[in-house]
């Protein structure tokens, strides 16, 4: 298909413009780099090692994932290390075991005793040692440790001592940072999350504990870090396609997100005031995380087939297989620029929940013609 105009697909699908891609991870490779860390790029979002390609490209080699079923693909890609950042539980040790089995390099990450003892037992029967990074809650957002929690040494002694798991350091994931209401803000919640991680660090070591592994990270406090020193590596996930919350905290401009769902004008509602699209809730997602933002994008931006932001004309309702299309701020719709048929390009308010929907990326550079199909995968 590469070569075809976006005209000839079956919508909603997913497009996704490699320039602006290419560029959002320069910007960020550049930004680290500058800073002195690697960057680990998250593959949630991406779930495509064409992307992921991309985005390690004069990296040290290692990704990020949210779901083993992330792992296996990217195993079976060619990238051996790998973290599972999403706290283990019993049922996944086996296909973790499994791969480390075939070669893999897979970190874990835990934040109780209860979960490094279950970690050490299922190490010990399969004859492997599983590496584990304690997690660090810098934040109160989520889950992990504070820094002054005493189950810190705890857990970390046990992991330093028991056979079947070793102990690899410390990482944290200031997820409060999506909260954010300026850039200064966010560049405080940076500051935050490294001397936590850093501290965590600095408590293990004093207790004559390893902690190779300093991790931290998210697109937000990535973007406005200032000083990471102490810091081993930044994961980052969303920074590559970006998108309207992060549009919304300051972390780029609308002209900087990369990926859009593909829809088809279906039908008008002049009296309502509102045009009506076969991309709903199923093709952009239930999230509406930039409702609590200064600018509310309802479901999606509207842009036309290049791109371009059609003025205020924003999805402000959507069922399963409809999107209703409206004017923001109540202007009149010029109703003969839509005509049935028309195709329009919504660009999401969260990547990862966007994409997760869809099979493969239509990938273009700029322009409306398709260079590329690149498939991506779903699933845990």
């Amino acid at each position: 298909m590469p070569q075809d105009a976006l005209i000839e697909l079956q919508t909603p699908c997913l497009v996704l413009d490699r320039s602006k891609l290419r560029r959002n991870i320069s910007s960020l490779q550049q930004k680290l780099a500058t800073l002195g860390v690697t960057l680990r790029p998250h593959g949630k979002t991406a779930k495509s090692i064409d992307v992921m390609r991309l985005a390690l490209q004069g990296q040290a080699g290692g990704v990020t994932v949210s779901t083993l079923k992330e792992a296996e693909y990217y195993f079976e890609n060619g990238i051996v290390d790998l973290i599972y950042a999403v706290g283990v539980a019993p049922n996944k040790l086996p296909r973790i075991a499994a791969l480390i089995h075939r070669g893999a390099q897979i970190s874990l990450i835990l934040d109780s005793l209860e979960q490094a003892k279950m970690v050490a037992n299922h190490g010990r029967e399969q004859g492997l040692t599983f590496s584990v990074l304690i997690e660090i809650d810098c934040d109160g957002h989520r889950s992990g440790l504070s820094i002054d929690d005493p189950a810190l040494l705890l857990v970390a002694r046990y992991l330093h001592q028991a056979q079947g798991v070793r102990l690899g350091g410390v990482l944290t994931h200031a997820g409060g940072s999506y909260s954010c209401t300026s850039t200064k803000q966010i560049a405080n919640f940076a500051l935050q999350e490294r001397d936590a991680a850093v501290s965590a660090a600095a408590t293990l070591r004093a207790a004559d504990l390893p902690c190779d592994v300093v991790s931290i990270g998210s697109t937000p406090t990535a973007t406005f870090a200032e000083d990471l020193r102490g810091v081993t590596e930044v994961r980052a996930g969303v920074f590559m396609f970006q998108d309207l919350v992060m549009v919304g905290l300051g972390v780029c401009e609308a002209s900087d997100v990369a990926m859009s769902v593909l829809t088809s004008v279906i039908g008008h509602q002049k009296e309502r005031g509102f045009i009506i699209s076969d991309a709903g809730w199923m093709a952009l997602s239930r999230d509406r995380g930039t409702a609590s933002q200064v600018l509310d994008q309802g479901y999606g931006l509207v842009c036309n087939a290049a791109g371009e932001a059609q003025n205020d004309l924003i999805v402000s309702a959507a069922n399963q297989e409809h999107g209703m299309i409206s004017s923001r701020s109540g202007q009149a719709i010029t109703w003969e620029k839509y005509p049935i048929g028309t195709l329009l390009r919504i660009l999401p308010n969260h990547a990862c929940a966007t994409s997760a929907m869809f099979e493969r990326y239509f990938v273009v550079d700029g322009c409306a013609q398709i260079a590329d199909v690149w498939p991506r995968i779903n699933g845990w």
